[in-house]
């Protein structure tokens, strides 16, 4: 075949827990007592030029850096395909088995993910780079209000989840729509939008949240397989008419009928199809830190914890975070390294392009990005190729608040109040650096 043509194929498969699960999201001993809507993995393979390249969606809250990092290796093994052009990318659903492993939520579920995840992942990775072929492309893009700002700020000043109607939310939801140029029949239809998963709250069933209905539905008008990927989630919640964060089943399949008629309309709303055009750009993004602490100062945060084995979510983080400082200080510290290092990996099909973060970022990181971008497409994509918890933009430090915290105690070297500004600097850099390349 020639190399010079546009290839995708796709492929999805099944990765529903069993019933009595642990779910990850809100409390670490919360199992499910049945399934409201079965999960799955979606896998997206792209091929040109002699390069192909994986995007998977994973119908979970987070996958942990280092077991994503794992899961990349094993599908390049199987599939072949380099492991730096993988993209994988979690919907930040509140209602599945814990990969994540974040301090404070629970452990990862490695029964789950060795039977269930790993082998499903596999199968729809191979199966999509088996399906690759002549392929051609069109996007669709509509104003949604499925999110909203969900920093709320009360009387009091103090930031708690909620819903903010002043605050920053992106807006647009987008259909990238790949068909066969054989026989116009679709390939896949990936919905792009940035909203939190928690619609359903605390209920003890297995769901994919108000993404589910908009998949189903979409999937069901076009006759085309459909997955979702998930945007700049980091302050933005679903849009519930209880005016709160969190809900339950019935508020899921209330807001998942407006999901599913805004992306309808940004399907409707689609360009022509034309043939796509395929570019990989790798490189290392640098992050830097910000100043350790001292003893003392890390000793008298110390001071305010009581019973610390009590403590789980952000109160734990912060308690193990402070508690692994002192470690570290009092060891004579060592190395601090100047900033938090990672591969990046950038794909871009023609006018779209989708760049990675291993975090929940702020929705105004995503806005400012696609603004600076120069592709008219500029998909960010959330808790994609590990999860490094929060990602503010640097206003929104002085505020406060969970998500703030987060950033702050996710990890013993917490980074720069900038971040927000060097990550958008660093995306752009690759960017450009590899389009003047080509």
């Amino acid at each position: 075949m020639n190399d010079k043509l546009f290839l995708a194929g796709a492929a999805r498969e099944d990765t529903t827990p069993e019933v009595g699960t642990l779910l990850y999201g809100y409390r670490p001993d919360l199992a499910s007592k049945s399934v409201h809507d079965p999960l799955s993995v979606t896998a997206l393979a792209v091929s040109q030029n002699g390069q192909t390249a994986l995007l998977l969606t994973a119908e979970i809250g987070d996958i942990q850096t280092a077991l994503c990092d794992e899961l990349a290796g094993e599908i390049s093994l199987h599939c072949g395909v380099d492991k730096r052009n993988i993209l994988i990318s979690s919907t930040h659903t509140h209602t599945a088995p814990n990969l994540s492993g974040t301090v404070g939520w629970g452990d990862i579920n490695r029964e789950y993910y060795e039977k269930i995840f790993l082998p499903s992942a596999l199968k729809a990775s191979k199966n999509a780079v088996e399906n690759l072929t002549p392929a051609e492309i069109a996007v669709g893009v509509t104003e949604s209000k499925v999110g909203i700002n969900r920093r709320q700020q009360f009387e009091d000043g103090v930031i708690g989840l909620g819903q903010n109607p002043h605050g920053c939310y992106d807006p647009l939801m987008t259909v990238v729509s790949l068909r066969s140029v054989e026989d116009k029949k679709g390939i896949l239809n990936l919905i792009h939008y940035g909203c939190h998963g928690t619609s359903a709250g605390l209920a003890e069933a297995v769901s994919r949240d108000w993404s589910g209905v908009m998949i189903d539905r979409l999937e069901h008008e076009t006759n085309t397989l459909t997955a979702f990927w998930n945007g700049a989630i980091g302050d933005v919640g679903p849009r519930l008419t209880n005016g709160e964060t969190t809900g339950n089943l019935s508020y899921t399949r209330e807001l998942g009928g407006v999901a599913a008629a805004d992306a309808v309309r940004a399907y409707k709303n689609k360009g022509g199809y034309h043939t796509g055009e395929l570019g990989i750009f790798k490189d290392t993004t640098h992050l830097p830190y910000q100043k350790m602490p001292t003893l003392e100062e890390t000793n008298k945060k110390l001071e305010r914890f009581e019973n610390p084995e009590t403590l789980i979510n952000i109160d734990r983080l912060e308690y193990e975070h402070y508690s692994e400082t002192k470690r570290f200080l009092e060891s004579g510290g060592g190395d601090i390294p100047e900033a938090f290092a990672f591969d990046q990996t950038i794909i871009s099909l023609g006018d779209v392009v989708f760049i990675p973060f291993p975090f929940e970022m702020f929705s105004e990181i995503a806005v400012r990005l696609r603004e600076y971008s120069p592709y008219p497409y500029t998909l960010c994509l959330s808790c994609t190729n590990g999860y490094n918890v929060y990602l503010p933009s640097e206003d929104q430090l002085c505020r406060g608040g969970y998500e703030v915290g987060c950033f702050m105690y996710g990890s013993l070297f917490p980074l720069a109040n900038n971040t927000d500004q060097n990550i958008i600097k660093e995306n752009l850099r690759i960017i450009r650096k590899n389009r003047s390349e080509v």
